[in-house]
């Protein structure tokens, strides 16, 4: 019986060692479509998905991240990459998106607001903050939005340090959706920082422009496979009702 969201999200926890047993590969392709339903900065969905269950690939990947024991034991590997360098082509799909929803006779006034608005918004204020050439743009965008903010509020995060970071947010989202998920479904996941990203761009055959946001290993906890108890600062100390 598939666990609720709060039951998925107590059971879920960083599962080091896994048991020899196999998962069903279409099962975790599930949980991945579930993770391309999470939030994502301007709906741009800069994020790519990599499910390997490749035996040669598995022991490959398991070396780039050091051979841990949460890699070389998981039984499935799914490697999460951020994609800025798509943003035209993903501002482009949301375009013809609006236009296929707003392919209508007799559209409303409001609905012809809406339609331009969202249209302006891909088509000019995307490309204003994620253009860049070297930094050097990105470093005028910067004090250039910095002065209009001494007058009013302006999104300040125009560099290009700025936007790889809003990228690895909304991977982050889509992986912890793909996390609960696989709990919900009674399947264990560790997400791994430590890896030769390099050699496991050069193993998937990435291009330049992908970024590795994290290799999670997946599979059935084993016994030992949880390192002690879970533990958390009081919740006290991190809540702020404002």
């Amino acid at each position: 019986m598939e666990k609720t969201v709060s039951e998925a999200i107590a059971y879920r926890r960083s599962t080091r060692v896994y048991k020899d047993t196999p998962i069903a590969t279409e099962k975790v392709k599930q949980c991945l479509v579930n993770a391309s339903l999470a939030p994502t900065s301007s709906n741009l969905q800069l994020w790519e998905f990599y499910h390997v269950t490749d035996e040669e690939k598995l022991k490959a990947l398991a070396e780039a991240c050091f051979n841990q024991s949460a890699a070389k034991t998981a039984k499935q590997l799914v490697v999460v990459v951020t994609r800025k360098d798509l943003w035209r082509k993903r501002a482009k799909a949301n375009i013809d998106f609006l236009n296929k929803v707003y392919d209508k006779e007799d559209l409303s006034e409001r609905d012809l607001k809406r339609k331009k608005m969202a249209t302006n918004y891909y088509k000019k204020l995307i490309p204003t903050i994620y253009s860049d050439f070297l930094g050097i743009f990105g470093f005028f965008k910067y004090i250039t939005f910095n002065i209009i903010g001494l007058f009013k509020p302006i999104y300040r995060q125009a560099r290009l340090s700025d936007m790889r970071i809003v990228a690895h947010k909304s991977a982050g989202l889509a992986a912890q959706n793909f996390m609960n998920s696989m709990a919900a479904i009674g399947y264990d996941t560790c997400p791994m920082e430590g890896s030769d990203t390099l050699r496991v761009k050069r193993i998937l055959d990435l291009p330049r422009g992908a970024e590795i946001n994290m290799v999670i290993g997946c599979g059935i906890r084993d016994d030992k496979g949880i390192y002690g108890p879970r533990f958390r600062i009081p919740f006290e100390d991190v809540y702020f009702e404002v």
